[in-house]
């Protein structure tokens, strides 16, 4: 989880990532930040993130963002 609270307070210094839960809701992170998160995520954590994940519910939090990703690792 520290490795992905590190990727997204590099895109976002002042969010709070470990509390917040509407990260596209309010549209805190946008369609650019999505696509440098999947790139960053894919090079960190060795997964690959398909069109179907690509949801906001995946995306709304740190918590669900990483949910995925060990969803993801489980499956390879």
């Amino acid at each position: 989880m520290e490795e992905l609270l590190e990727i997204l307070t590099d895109l976002h210094p002042e969010v709070d990532f470990e509390t917040c839960e509407t990260l596209i809701d309010d549209k805190i992170l946008d369609s650019f930040d999505i696509v440098s998160l999947i790139s960053e995520i894919c090079d960190q954590f060795d997964v690959t993130i398909s069109a179907e994940h690509i949801i906001p519910k995946n995306f709304n939090s740190a918590k669900a963002l990483y949910a995925l990703i060990q969803k993801l690792e489980d499956e390879e």
